[in-house]
């Protein structure tokens, strides 16, 4: 009867264990944050860092990742651009770019320049509630948050 006992309160016990280990507590709230996806969402770039430089992004530039029709697509700072995207568990391979042809402002190019190191290569990524953090192995990393 001992044995019935112990099988049943781990059979009842362990899932519960398990559930409550996965979640990630918000601030010490006691609230669940939800951990945002990298896809289906518009990322606003704050800044960039290029050889442990960081420069605030000019121009409102912004970046999405659609994992069904695996493109990204955006504004770089003066023009637009679109990509292959493959989205894995943490990193996102991008293909080449394929941008509209204005020129603009000194620091918009720049900007520019900057976001176009992330492409043609495959970068790592890291969403921390509201902020992606996307990082390249040739030095660009980029700070965005959601597109309001």
């Amino acid at each position: 009867m001992d044995t019935q006992r112990l099988t049943l309160a781990v059979l009842t016990l362990v899932p519960l264990a398990v559930a409550c280990g996965s979640e990630k507590a918000d601030g010490g709230s006691g609230s669940v944050a939800v951990e945002r996806p990298v896809t289906g969402v518009d990322w606003s770039v704050r800044d960039i860092t290029v050889n442990g430089t960081t420069r605030a992004a000019h121009g409102s530039p912004y970046l999405s990742f659609d994992a069904k029709t695996h493109k990204a697509a955006g504004r770089l700072g003066c023009n637009h651009v679109n990509a292959t995207a493959t989205v894995r568990a943490g990193h996102i391979t991008l293909g080449r770019p394929m941008t509209t042809r204005m020129m603009c402002d000194a620091s918009l190019m720049q900007t520019e320049r900057a976001l176009l190191g992330l492409f043609h290569h495959t970068v790592g990524y890291r969403v921390d509630h509201d902020t992606l953090t996307l990082t390249s192995t040739n030095g660009v990393t980029v700070r965005a948050v959601v597109r309001k």
